[in-house]
Order: C-alpha cells, then sequence, then structure tokens
C-alpha cells in the first residue's frame, strides 16, 4: 500500500472517530440536560411553585389549640400549681418515659420568649402545628402531643389546669431569672441552671 493510500486510511479512521465522539458527546450532553437530578435543572420541590414536597405539619392544630367556648377547670392557683408540679414530673402522662421536667427541670430549654405574656409565637406551635400564637395551656398541649408522644388532655380537665397553673409559676422564675441575667450586678448564684436554658 502506497503511503498516500495510508494517509488516506489513517485520515479517514480519525474523521470516523471525531464523528462518532462528536455524537456520543452530544448524546451525553443531552443526558445531563435531561437528568432531573441536575445541578441545573428545574426542581419540581422549589421553594417558588406550587411545592407538593412540602413537609406538612406534624400535628393537626385541631388537638392542641383550644375550641371556642371552653375554659379550663376552675380551682384555687396555690392548689392547682401544687397538683401541677407533682404532674409536671410524672413521666406516666407521656408514652415515651418522659416528663415535662425532663426538659425543663430548673426552668431549662425554655426559649427567651417564654418571659413574654400569653399569647405569643412559640417556634414548635409554628414549626410542627402552622400555629402562629398560642396561649400557655395550648403550649402544654403541644408539649403532651410532640415531646411526650402522647393524647391532649380534656381541655375541661383538672390535669391542664393544673399543669397550666405550674406552668405559670414557673414563668414567674424565668422573668426573675432573665432579669438577674440581664443585671451585671446581680448575683449569680444559679448560673448553673441559667447556662442550661436555650437561646
Amino acid at each position: 500500500m502506497s503511503i498516500f493510500r495510508k494517509s488516506m486510511s489513517i485520515l479517514g479512521v480519525a474523521v470516523i472517530a471525531g464523528v462518532v465522539g462528536g455524537i456520543l458527546g452530544a448524546g451525553n450532553a443531552y443526558a445531563q440536560a435531561a437528568n432531573p437530578c441536575a445541578p441545573k435543572a428545574a426542581s419540581p420541590c422549589a421553594p417558588k411553585a406550587a411545592n407538593p414536597c412540602a413537609a406538612k405539619f406534624e400535628v393537626d392544630a385541631k388537638l392542641v389549640v383550644r375550641p371556642k367556648g371552653t375554659s379550663l377547670a376552675k380551682g384555687g392557683q396555690a392548689e392547682l400549681a401544687k397538683a401541677g408540679e407533682k404532674l409536671f414530673k410524672d413521666p406516666k402522662l407521656s408514652t415515651n418515659g418522659m416528663s415535662c421536667n425532663s426538659c425543663h427541670e430548673g426552668n431549662a430549654a425554655y426559649m427567651p420568649s417564654f418571659a413574654q405574656p400569653y399569647p405569643h409565637e412559640v417556634a414548635m406551635a409554628k414549626e410542627k402545628g402552622g400555629v402562629a400564637k398560642v396561649q400557655l395551656d395550648e403550649m402544654v398541649q403541644f408539649c403532651m402531643v410532640v415531646p411526650m408522644a402522647a393524647k391532649p388532655l380534656p381541655w375541661n380537665s383538672r390535669d391542664l389546669a393544673a399543669l397550666t397553673a405550674y406552668t405559670g409559676e414557673m414563668q414567674k422564675e424565668f422573668r426573675k431569672q432573665t432579669a438577674q441575667s440581664a443585671t451585671p450586678c446581680a448575683p449569680k448564684a444559679r448560673a448553673c441552671r441559667t447556662d442550661r436554658i436555650s437561646a
């Protein structure tokens, strides 16, 4: 075979390889563009779209928002708070062995907003149930359903009234702690507790 024919043969192979490579490359680019997981692809779960992938609220607000026309059980505040303190420490209220005290011993794990008068926004109520603001008794119900994995208490029950009364007393103590921590000259005897309160 002459040198010319060899050269033409090699050239032909190179051209064919280039064409095939171009086709494969184009196919690969097309595959990437068609890939729904490709970085540049429009996501069906994009925030601005009607989002079928949005997380649903875990708690039905009807379970934890006080129905209109209902009220808590009546009783002396001191007596209810005393009964509420026992319930606050009772793991039998939950289905997972927790009690209210598991999270809030010594006023731990309360957000700064706990010092505000109710109703106010609470992150757990907003994130888990879509409720913008809650009353104190409604927050007790949220805690029953979410961390303690139990059913909400009957709205007119003495247990709910007692837990609400005791939590109200804890709120007063929390306000004092918050005021003390905001005062640079305040005694720091309770520092071991206040350092556990979440921000």
